[in-house]
């Protein structure tokens, strides 16, 4: 079963995009679309006061037909985030974000904060690791060594 670490080393770019509370819900939306992801962490003074996702802009702005220029980030985030250490395995994280209901989770090294994985990322990790399996044991059934 490989780590979050692993995850996070074949994901590459680790950049984590973050905003802080003040900013405006629609300033957040157009980071998320620039950048092609689905959750941003919200900071302040360096520590992680919560997490905006699209959910979030659904369920909090959408449909509660709030302006997304006039309502910051503080008002609608979700304030409890979870997080998980480089040493887990992805299967710790897929029971914790399917017990959870949450697609990404921040990945914390010793007090700092070193990247974000989603579900997306650990499905990736999990194909890659059973193709390998797949591979190993074809190799393995027709007598070819590697």
């Amino acid at each position: 079963m490989k780590t979050v670490a692993q995850i996070l080393k074949a994901k590459g770019d680790q950049a984590v995009h973050t905003m802080a509370p003040t900013a405006s819900v629609f300033d957040a939306v157009a980071l998320m679309a620039q950048k092609n992801i689905g959750a941003l962490l919200i900071l302040e003074n360096d520590r992680i006061v919560g997490m905006f996702t699209e959910r979030d802009y659904a369920r909090k702005i959408v449909l509660l037909s709030r302006a997304s220029k006039d309502t910051s980030l503080h008002e609608v985030m979700t304030t409890s985030v979870m997080y998980v250490r480089p040493d887990q395995t992805t299967e710790e994280c897929m029971a914790l974000m399917t017990e959870n209901r949450v697609r990404h989770l921040p990945v914390i090294d010793g007090g700092r904060l070193t990247g974000l994985i989603s579900m997306g990322d650990l499905v990736k990790g999990i194909i890659s690791e059973q193709k390998f399996i797949i591979e190993q044991l074809e190799h393995y059934i027709s007598g070819e060594r590697s």
